[in-house]
């Protein structure tokens, strides 16, 4: 069954059709998901009737589970979690900074898959930004500045005890079941600029936030370069603006974007089903 694929007219991002997600997938069609996913980044689905074991086996179907640290699986599942808020929850929104799912890491995800369980009438959308696209027209003197150069990668700013979601976090109202430790405060090097994998398309690799320096820099003139960096990667033109749906499953490459969550949706309980797909 050959799929559909209606690009989204932005930076990235199309939307597909013609493949039920709830039934196992033939080899064909999975080669033609992975092109499109290849090509466009992010991947839409509507009005898939997914379960929590269709979310898996779907990810399986495109590598290995991830390893998913700091937050949570649900019960009964050891690679689905829950991103959530309920209705009258008044923590600070979850995942609102640009990044690209846990860059800290020896070997990243290479996808996340995101479905919409619950969605509120408006709000909530998720934003990604091309970084091949943000490389590609990046001014000549900064990516001399940048090539060849090791990032820093740490996710002590977000979930160390004393980070985003660490003790003082863990005092508010949340709904997701965060978990922060001393082991955030590890550090991994990734080339800023690299080759895809998979394409061999050279594109920006995550941003400052799990980026906290440039190895053999002085932190001061790292800083000053990454926020130099940081301004061009997230301009509005490489971006995609993503409207969910209910039973919506999306599907994004963390080596090709980065996303944010955003908010506007008070009021309303907001629950996805995640799981990342291994490096």
């Amino acid at each position: 069954m050959a799929i559909n694929v209606v690009k989204s007219g932005q930076a990235c991002g199309a939307t597909v059709t013609g493949a039920d997600l709830s039934a196992p997938l033939d080899t064909e069609t999975v080669a033609e998901i992975r092109a499109a996913w290849l090509e466009h980044h992010v991947l839409a689905f509507p009005d898939q009737a997914m379960t929590d074991d269709d979310l898996e086996r779907f990810t399986l179907a495109f590598g290995g589970f991830g390893d998913d640290p700091f937050i949570a699986p649900i019960d009964g599942r050891d690679h689905v979690i829950a991103v959530e808020r309920r209705a009258d929850e008044t923590s600070p929104l979850f995942a609102e900074n640009w990044h690209s799912d846990w860059s800290f890491q020896a070997t990243p995800p290479s996808g996340t898959c995101l479905f919409g369980v619950q969605i509120p009438p408006m709000g909530g959308d998720t934003l990604y930004v091309n970084q091949h696209a943000a490389l590609d027209a990046m001014p000549a003197d900064l990516r001399a500045r940048l090539d060849g150069k090791m990032a820093v990668h740490s996710a002590r700013g977000g979930y160390a005890p004393d980070g985003t979601y660490g003790a003082h976090d863990q005092a508010t109202d949340r709904s997701m079941d965060i978990r922060p430790s001393d082991e955030a405060m590890a550090t991994q090097l990734h080339p800023i600029i690299r080759k895809h994998p998979e394409t061999g398309r050279l594109g920006v690799f995550s941003c400052i936030g799990y980026i906290i320096g440039i190895d053999g820099m002085a932190d001061d003139a790292a800083r000053e370069l990454l926020f130099e960096l940081y301004a061009w990667q997230t301009r509005d033109e490489f971006q995609y603006r993503h409207v969910w749906q209910q039973d919506m499953l999306t599907m994004w490459d963390n080596r090709s974007v980065l996303h944010r969550a955003t908010g506007g949706y008070d009021g309303h309980h907001r629950l996805l089903h995640r799981t990342t797909i291994a490096g």
